[in-house]
């Protein structure tokens, strides 16, 4: 395969853009006294892992990809990895190997049609993705217009930078993990893979929350439904907050906040009792009551339920909430030191 004519060889070119193709970190912390969220990427563990496997830092910035994938076009070779959402990936009809390295040739276009299972795949390049940062982030943040690639999703005809020696760093670090398997047009991978930590196999998964700032607002009927009953991701759900379909949550009589700060998984109840659970992109502060917080080692996972999907809400403690984080950062830390063994050989 040859790459692009012309084409900056530190480069990846947008040939098909995808339903919602960003450029994602980590986020911006700190800033959110000024009106700024940390937003960046909705399965964050999908994102670190990815990053991993390619040899670059959690910190990197990666392509988050939506239920329909984009088609890429690499000017050099290109070390890649790709995880969280089951996409059907492939270059040039051969299928590309998910949850693991893949060295791939100048000139391989990458296709990613629908998402099989889940809603979000990301995909990491050897060196990161060289957009600038603003406010220390390379994380686009759709609602304001900044970060990323002008602040805005990926359109046909773009071109995304990489870093200068991205091709110089994917033959140095692939050669680093031994000959690898041949796959056939230009690509080479590893036996190996990480497991994928975030993608629900069952319908109907259970997340677990705890009592928000005004759940003893809600009337008893409410708080019945909102443990008892099944959600549906409504269509219109997006980076800022999943709206939810099923049940009217009353309060016990008209609830009136001044407007206070919120955070990611706040699920707040609007005046027609329709909940919306908040995620990456939210708003900085919100006047609606809050009936739940959804616990933060489930919103990786949360970030994965695509619209039209059903979830269910199974109230948990404080206590609860952080030995499930805890045992969650157990098992993350156990994938990141099996990755690291494999560079460190």
């Amino acid at each position: 395969m040859k790459a692009c004519a012309g084409a900056d060889p530190a480069a990846l070119a947008v040939l098909r853009p995808g339903m919602l193709t960003t450029v994602q970190d980590r986020g911006r912390h700190g800033l959110q006294h000024l009106g700024v969220v940390p937003g960046g990427a909705m399965d964050q563990i999908g994102h670190d892992i990815a990053n991993a496997l390619v040899g670059n830092p959690a910190s990197a910035a990666t392509l988050e990809i939506t239920l329909l994938g984009p088609e890429l076009q690499f000017a050099g070779d290109a070390l890649i990895a790709l995880c969280g959402a089951r996409f059907d990936a492939t270059i040039e009809g051969r299928r590309v190997p998910l949850d693991r390295p893949v060295l791939v040739a100048a000139g391989s276009r990458l296709t990613l049609g629908r998402a099989l299972r889940g809603c979000r795949a990301y995909l990491a390049i050897a060196g990161g993705i060289a957009v600038d940062e603003v406010l220390g982030s390379r994380s686009t943040y759709l609602p304001a217009g900044f970060g990323g690639l002008a602040g805005r999703a990926l359109r046909a005809g773009d071109q995304i930078p990489l870093a200068e020696d991205s091709a110089h760093l994917a033959r140095e670090r692939f050669a680093v993990l031994g000959p690898g398997i041949d796959l056939g047009r230009g690509m080479l991978s590893v036996r190996w893979f990480a497991p994928p930590l975030t993608v629900i196999n069952q319908a109907g998964r259970e997340f677990a929350v705890l009592p928000g700032r005004h759940h003893d607002r809600f009337t008893a009927k409410a708080l019945e439904a909102l443990y008892q009953s099944s959600w549906r991701v409504s269509p219109d759900s997006n980076r800022m907050g999943f709206r939810l379909t099923g049940p009217k949550l009353e309060t016990d009589g008209k609830l009136e906040i001044i407007s206070e700060p919120t955070c990611l998984g706040t699920v707040q109840v609007p005046a027609n009792g329709t909940p919306i659970v908040l995620m990456a992109d939210h708003q900085t502060t919100g006047g609606y009551p809050k009936i739940a917080e959804v616990a933060s080692v489930d919103i990786p996972a949360l970030a994965q339920i695509s619209p039209g999907e059903e979830l269910r809400f199974a109230r948990c403690t404080l206590e609860q909430a952080r030995e499930r984080r805890l045992a969650a950062r157990s098992v993350l830390a156990a994938v990141m030191r099996s990755i690291a063994t494999e560079y460190a050989r």
